[in-house]
C-alpha cells in the first residue's frame, strides 16, 4: 500500500511502512522497486545483473544508501563500488549507469531530488517487460530521460553480469 496523504493538510495519512508494505514492481532484467514516500524508493539487485544500462537524466539527481550487498555505478568516465552505509552520488546531466557484480544480491534506498522521478519505474515497467520500444520511448521522453541501450552489452560484457 503506498502512503495516502490527507489532501486538505498534506499529511501522510499513515506514519509508518512496514517491510513489503508499498507498491511493488519488478523488471524481468531482476531489477526490483518499492514506492515509499514521494521522492524515496527501494531497489533490490540480483547477483550479476545491471540495474541500468547508462542514462542521463535531465532534471533529477539521485543518491543511492546502500543497505546491504554492493553496488557499482559508472558515473562520468569514474567507476565507483559502494557498500552497506555507503552513498553513491549520481547527478543530473552527468551519464551513469549501475549494476552488481558481487555474489549477493544488493538492497539500496534511492533518494530523488526533487521528487516525481519515482514514477517512472512504475510507468515504464510494463512496457520493458513487454520488450515494447514505442513505448518504453514515450515513457523516457516524459520522464526527460536519455538511455543509452547500446552500453548494455559492454556493461555486461565488460563486467561479466548476466544478460
Amino acid at each position: 500500500m503506498f502512503i495516502e496523504r490527507n489532501h486538505a493538510t498534506m499529511q501522510p495519512a499513515k506514519h509508518s511502512i512496514a517491510p513489503g508494505e508499498g507498491e511493488h514492481v519488478r523488471f524481468a532484467d531482476g531489477l526490483g522497486t518499492r514506492r515509499l514516500v514521494p521522492g524515496l524508493v527501494e531497489h533490490d539487485l540480483p547477483a550479476k545483473r545491471l540495474g541500468a544500462p547508462v542514462h542521463t537524466h535531465a532534471n533529477e539527481d539521485e543518491y543511492s544508501y546502500i543497505v546491504s550487498g554492493r553496488l557499482t555505478a559508472q558515473i562520468g568516465d569514474d567507476v565507483v563500488e559502494a557498500g552497506p552505509g555507503e552513498v553513491v552520488v549520481k547527478p543530473r546531466g552527468i551519464p551513469h549507469a549501475m549494476w552488481n557484480a558481487g555474489d549477493e544480491p544488493v538492497r539500496f534506498l534511492e533518494v530523488i531530488s526533487p521528487a516525481g522521478f519515482e514514477e517512472y519505474f512504475f510507468e515504464v515497467a510494463e512496457p520493458i517487460n513487454a520488450m515494447d520500444p514505442e513505448r518504453i520511448g514515450a515513457v523516457m521522453a516524459r520522464f526527460q530521460l536519455d538511455m543509452d541501450m547500446a552500453s548494455m552489452e559492454r556493461l555486461i560484457g565488460e563486467h561479466g553480469l548476466e544478460g
